[in-house]
């Protein structure tokens, strides 16, 4: 692995997003707007509903903490398809790139694209709404974490079926996290499920997560079996997509199909 190679993709993907005023602005127009969004809608449900009366960031916190995992999967998409649509990804081997390498460079310019968009919405929070995601303490840093990697891990799936499929398989790169939301309790508890999409959701970190998110605000303890599920279910799920994309990338070689991913 070189990460001379690493650091070049990464360089070049950084590139292309600092240097674009318009990209910058996208980046971050949306997560403040919607941020700003679900700040009333928590205030509004705060006064008017005594399950969130005790603490008035619960949605709110949930939003961001949504828009991070949101920003970070379709961060990984948005680069991978970078590369298609500008009919380039097969010329990263002439390097040579790795797998490996390419996959590692995506997901720390990943990151910088969620955080850049991230960062000012989070900033907004406290003199518009008087809160902070401080108030989760330590394990926020885990359940940063957690959302992160499956962030990834859902990225590299679409990019799985990117490669498998083509550019056709493009939709799914935008509906992917919609489809997921209604499992993952983001603003719900878990038990306002019916009994076969409660099964679902528990095989998902997304339930865990956000329980645990809520645990904290609502009740101001630490469930750390929550914390653990989740990072449980993310290294098996991201295991997969790896393996995943892997395979996609051999079969798309073999049938030749990868010279023409940007047609």
């Amino acid at each position: 692995m070189n990460f001379t190679r690493i650091y070049g993709l990464f360089l070049r993907h950084f590139y292309l997003i600092t240097r674009s005023f318009p990209r910058i602005l996208d980046l971050i127009y949306w997560p403040s707007i919607q941020i700003t969004l679900w700040g009333f809608i928590s205030n509004f449900f705060a006064e008017h509903s005594s399950y969130y009366s005790g603490a008035i960031g619960v949605i709110l916190s949930c939003a961001i903490l949504y828009d991070f995992l949101f920003r970070t999967s379709i961060g990984f998409n948005m680069l991978f398809l970078e590369e298609i649509w500008s009919r380039n990804f097969t010329n990263l081997f002439i390097a040579p790139m790795k797998i490996s390498e390419i996959i590692i460079s995506l997901v720390f310019t990943a990151l910088i694209r969620a955080l850049i968009g991230l960062v000012p919405a989070i900033l907004l929070t406290s003199p518009l709404f008087g809160i902070s995601l401080l108030e989760l303490g330590m394990p926020l840093a885990f359940l940063f974490l957690s959302l992160y990697i499956f962030g990834i891990t859902l990225g590299l799936f679409v990019s799985a079926g990117l490669l498998r499929f083509g550019p056709s398989f493009e939709n799914i790169a935008w509906s992917t996290m919609f489809l997921l939301a209604p499992f993952g309790c983001i603003y719900y508890p878990v038990e306002i499920l019916p009994g076969i999409f409660k099964t679902i959701a528990y095989a998902l970190p997304l339930v865990y997560i956000f329980e645990e998110t809520r645990n904290i605000l609502v009740n101001s303890q630490v469930n750390y079996e929550n914390i653990f599920n989740a990072l449980y279910l993310n290294i098996f799920y991201l295991i997969l997509a790896i393996s995943i994309f892997y395979y996609s990338f051999d079969k798309a070689r073999d049938k030749g199909t990868l010279i023409n991913i940007g047609e």
